[in-house]
């Protein structure tokens, strides 16, 4: 069902659209995740370092497909809260068709240089071959991710957060289990893994991209254009910062992977089970930053300027909420969650994973009100402002992961991401601050 964001309780609001966005993506990496755990429990050690190192690389089109999301979403919202439906039709159509045509030629840049970048990352040669086919067979998929991104980009601009959410719920669940089935009755190795994800996320997108277009359907409007390049332009204007962004995070974190992998599978494996379940709260909690600028962008396109400062401190409670308990589960709990991943529960493995969630999850309270206030800088626009932010928190942590690695070992690497986090947090509230005076200032 479609929400109106421009009027109600901002506070009740946000927590009723963004709850499911934030469910939606804790299903969204349950992919991820089932891939680890069915390569590490039912494969071996090798199989889980093979999964999470080509994962890095598979980050940077997720960053693509993700820049699509935010860029019809954003746009989609401000013409859904102006109530100019026909542009809003009409952005739907041309950001999946300039979706489909950038999917090409990542998925051609994708099978030409991948084994460059495994080799790049100084990939070990004992998972060097498994890494490399797990990767081409995600890449065949990401016709699937495009479409499924834009969908629930659709979904969340027109102010339904429920309908992405159970998809995702089903088709998680399932890649799980088929992730076991084929593993377990067909063939104990990585492509197994990987051609379940396939069809789970075949099978969803496929579902998702029906009903928004039926959904689209029922909302009159007068005809509009299967493409518009000044709707794109719009789009772009907001979809390339966030590329950017996720591109030189996924850049920076290919590089942060070269540095682990040169301690070893077994520091590989350890960093490959905490570092998805730093990405389960990381990307969900990214994905209420997405809520925030919903209802951001809706508020703008409505002119509804004095319900963005009340969002956003909303928006702040909410992810310090949720962030919290999930701090305390993975610091006091961590050896218990790593072990899903691991047969052996006491090599170095486990000590390295260990050791990275307790040096980086006191600091979610940092990041979380990051994404919060970055969803209302993006929300307004403001992408220059955001790129400054979350480019400084990159850098800081690759170039200090790189050398504190080399007199801290692994713990310089782990030491990173909260200085990085801290240093984006004090610029992007600065940001905000300025923008919220600038606009208080106005008659």
């Amino acid at each position: 069902m479609n929400k109106d964001l421009t009027v109600g309780n901002p506070s009740k609001m946000l927590w009723l659209f963004c709850m499911p966005l934030f469910a939606s993506a804790v299903f969204q990496q349950l992919y991820n995740i089932a891939d680890s755990f069915v390569a590490g429990r039912f494969i071996g050690e090798a199989a889980l370092a093979a999964v999470g190192n080509s994962y890095e690389i598979t980050l940077i089109f997720i960053a693509f497909a993700f820049g699509c999301n935010v860029g019809c979403s954003v746009v989609t919202s401000r013409l859904f809260g102006a109530k100019k439906y026909e542009d809003m039709k009409t952005g739907v159509s041309t950001t999946f068709i300039f979706g489909g045509v950038l999917c090409l030629l990542l998925m051609a840049g994708g099978f030409i240089f991948g084994g460059m970048l495994l080799h790049l990352i100084n990939t070990p040669e004992n998972v060097f071959a498994d890494s490399l086919l797990y990767l081409n067979i995600y890449i065949l998929g990401l016709p699937f991710m495009f479409c499924y991104n834009i969908a629930t980009g659709v979904f969340s601009a027109l102010g339904d957060s429920k309908t992405p959410f159970i998809f995702l719920m089903c088709s998680s669940v399932s890649n799980i289990a088929v992730d076991i089935i084929f593993v377990v009755y067909i063939s104990q190795s990585v492509a197994s893994v990987a051609w379940a994800t396939f069809i789970c996320q075949g099978i969803s997108c496929i579902l998702a991209a029906a009903v928004v277009f039926r959904r689209l359907k029922g909302i009159e409007a007068a005809h509009s254009k299967i493409f518009s390049w000044n709707i794109l332009g719009k789009t772009l204007e907001i979809a390339i910062p966030s590329i950017l962004q996720q591109s030189f995070i996924s850049v920076g974190n290919i590089i942060i992977q070269g540095v682990i992998n040169s301690f070893g599978s077994s520091v590989m494996a350890g960093y490959s089970a905490s570092v998805k379940l730093n990405n389960l709260v990381i990307t969900s909690l990214t994905t209420v930053g997405n809520g925030i600028s919903n209802f951001t962008a809706q508020n703008v396109g409505a002119n509804k300027l004095n319900r963005i400062k009340a969002g956003f401190w909303a928006g702040l409670k909410m992810v310090w909420t949720l962030c919290i308990p999930l701090s305390l589960l993975y610091f006091f709990g961590g050896r218990y969650l790593i072990n899903i991943f691991l047969k052996d529960n006491t090599g170095m493995a486990m000590t390295s994973g260990l050791q990275m969630l307790h040096i980086i999850t006191p600091f979610y309270v940092v990041v979380s009100a990051k994404l919060a206030t970055d969803g209302v800088l993006r929300g307004m626009s403001k992408m220059g402002m955001f790129m400054i932010a979350t480019f400084s928190d990159l850098v800081l942590r690759v170039v200090l992961a790189k050398a504190l690695s080399a007199s801290m070992g692994t713990i310089g690497i782990w030491s990173a991401w909260p200085i990085g986090w801290s240093v984006g947090l004090a610029l992007s509230f600065i940001f905000y601050l300025k923008v919220v005076y600038h606009r208080n200032k106005k008659p």
